[in-house]
């Protein structure tokens, strides 16, 4: 069903954002609820999953100017708890108008994500299921003791399962208030739970192994270990204050500029990234984000081959961001954003220090001494850090996108906390590791999807791939010492669907061919890639059809502003085919476009003894470098360093 235009007073003031792309105020979020109460479309079992700004297109963002008028839409994601029916709703709020209402088909087109009250009464439904009690019961362990952890159910063929909104749950004992659940995995056993029927639809008991025993608190045997005295205090300071500045979100640093946002699904936005080069303000990127975010595991057993869960589509992360604390999540001169965000009921709630700005030293930027002319010169390299944190259950990930004095451009995502653990069966089991007796954490890997809206110098680009080339011996290489490289245009959408290649340092170049520099080059960034696996699952499977952006290094898409998620608005339960496989299907040029790239990266999780029972950090990431883009070295201008540490 769709509502078009069903105007109800005005609830939002344009004057009350300066930009476009300004954050969202909580009188909008108020605001939005109330149109939609006004139009008769919510009830008391009504809940939000999803309110976010939906963002103008880009071509009006980059001709708007101070004064314009500013039309602010909201777009919301609900959930009728008593019926099992979503909804997805644009509302504006400058207009107080009902744009859309669409009334989602859950067998087609997936469900919306998995609300918090919906986990919330896992646990009591499992309760009054004769036969989880039996199961658990039959373990000699107390049902009250058992902590629930609902999963998203994914697809697989099941008729059965067609568009009921379904959680698969597995289970870990709690022995008391203070233990560790992951230390003491459930296993052999599975529970499939209908979230609008409130009722358990089937328990899959296949084997009894017994709970692992050994506790997972760090501050108790065997993992207990007496604290380093050794270890002297590192202060960070800078006595004259930090070299930014913010102004309504907009951050200024050195010759970078670029505005903030943060959005619930993909947590932390940078928009209109630019670099001031001489009287030019040269802009890079329009929007870059963390669009999308796959766990698929490798454990093919009976109560574990469905487990892959979306963080990003399915559980929306950047609900669950912490709020960081000076001198253990940042270190420095801090200067921290809230982020107001929307609760169930669509009321305003803020998150206390959500992102962190702060600046890095980061080693040498350049040095030289010559044995000609007797230069002796050493810059110190600087960066910009611009992060946040959520925990996802039993994971916690860290965003950090890095900006340093030469135009590189970096992101790090940083992934800890629990590994998902299981019951280890003991026999060298093939798809798991034994991590502390008798407790196995599975092969799993963690995928993310960046999106990167370019404007290179503008937004006519174009992308190269650009991979070293071994030459052979002939006339031209007698000695065989030549190599050289060759450079691919990528002309079309399904031209574009790339993998990384280390072995000949594949990378790929988004240039502006209507802007050269001062030696008639293109202007162009260089997407470097880490060269790590993508998707591993078959090409058959169902996590491969869902999650398809994942099997990829690299896709590439003509700019559409409603082109935002790689596997599909809807995720949950979604069968597969939507994101970038639907965006590309149409092989649109991509010579001289307004291009967006979708560059995958990730972590192959092979867990080890040492990642037990708190996982120190591992890194994933990528890097974006400038090729031509300047004339020359852009950090000529960063002057010696002045810390009194350093040799005058």
């Amino acid at each position: 069903m769709s509502i078009t235009e069903q105007s109800v007073p005005s609830v939002a003031e344009t004057g009350s954002v300066s930009h476009p792309l300004s954050r969202l105020t909580p009188d909008e979020i108020t605001g939005a609820r109330t149109i939609l109460d006004s139009a008769g479309l919510t009830t008391a079992t009504t809940r939000f999953v999803y309110v976010g700004l939906d963002e103008p297109h880009k071509n009006e963002v980059l001709q708007f100017e101070a004064g314009d008028h500013i039309e602010r839409r909201i777009r919301l994601m609900a959930l009728d708890m008593a019926t099992g029916v979503g909804t997805d709703y644009l509302v504006s709020v400058t207009e107080g108008a009902v744009l859309r209402s669409r009334v989602l088909d859950n067998a087609t087109d997936g469900q919306v994500p998995i609300l918090d009250i919906e986990f919330e009464i896992i646990e009591d439904i499992l309760n009054a299921d004769d036969r989880w009690v039996s199961a658990i019961k039959d373990r000699g362990l107390d049902p009250a003791l058992v902590r629930a952890v609902p999963l998203s159910a994914g697809v697989f063929g099941a008729q059965d399962e067609v568009g009921v909104r379904l959680v698969r749950v597995l289970t870990f004992y709690q022995p008391g208030e203070s233990a560790l659940p992951w230390a003491h995995p459930i296993d052999g056993m599975v529970t499939y739970v209908d979230l609008t029927a409130k009722a358990v639809t089937k328990v899959i008991d296949t084997q009894h192994i017994p709970v692992p025993a050994e506790t997972g608190r760090i501050d108790t045997a065997p993992h207990a270990t007496p604290q380093s005295t050794t270890l002297r205090p590192i202060e960070i300071t800078q006595p004259d204050g930090a070299s930014f500045t913010v102004d309504d979100d907009v951050v200024t640093w050195e010759n970078w500029k670029f505005r903030v946002g943060f959005d619930v699904r993909e947590g932390l936005t940078l928009h209109q990234l630019s670099f001031r080069d001489g009287d030019r303000e040269r802009p890079i990127i329009y929007r870059a984000s963390i669009s999308e975010m796959v766990v698929p595991y490798a454990d093919p057993s009976p109560v574990r081959y469905w487990q892959n869960y979306f963080d990003t589509g399915e559980y929306m992360y950047g609900r669950y961001t912490n709020s960081l604390e000076l001198g253990c999540d940042c270190l420095g001169e801090i200067h921290y954003f809230d982020a107001v965000i929307a609760d169930e009921t669509c009321t305003p709630r803020t998150m206390r220090n959500a992102i962190c700005l702060h600046e890095e030293d980061y080693g040498i930027l350049y040095k030289h001494t010559d044995m000609f002319n007797g230069m002796n010169e050493t810059r110190r390299q600087r960066r910009l850090v611009i992060s946040f944190f959520t925990t996802i259950g039993n994971y916690d990930y860290g965003f950090y996108w890095y900006l340093y004095l030469d135009g590189t451009i970096e992101l790090e995502a940083k992934a800890t906390g629990c590994v998902f653990t299981s019951a280890y069966p003991g026999g060298d089991y093939e798809f798991a590791t034994e991590i502390a007796p008798g407790l196995g954490a599975p092969f799993h890997q963690h995928l993310f999807s960046a999106r990167l809206d370019m404007t290179v110098d503008g937004t006519t680009n174009a992308v190269e791939e650009v991979s070293a080339e071994r030459l052979p011996i002939s006339e031209k290489n007698p000695w065989g010492n030549a190599f050289g490289r060759s450079v691919t245009r990528l002309t079309s959408e399904l031209e574009a669907k790339r993998d990384a290649d280390g072995s000949v340092g594949r990378v790929w170049h988004v240039v502006n061919p209507e802007v050269k520099n001062r030696l008639g080059q293109d202007v162009g960034y260089a997407l470097h890639p880490e060269n790590l696996p993508s998707l591993l699952a078959h090409e058959d499977s169902s996590i491969n059809k869902r999650a398809t952006f994942a099997s990829k290094h690299l896709w590439v898409t003509q700019y559409d502003k409603d082109e935002r998620y790689p596997a599909g608005d809807f995720v949950n339960q979604h069968a597969g085919g939507a994101g970038l496989p639907a965006f590309t299907a149409a092989d649109r040029n991509l010579d001289g476009a307004d291009v967006v790239l979708w560059h995958t990266f990730g972590l192959t999780h092979f867990p080890r003894p040492e990642d037990w029972p708190i996982m120190p950090v591992d890194y994933t990431g990528f890097t974006l470098k400038p090729v031509g883009f300047f004339d020359r070295n852009p950090a000529l201008g960063v002057p010696p360093s002045a810390s009194k540490h350093c040799c005058e």
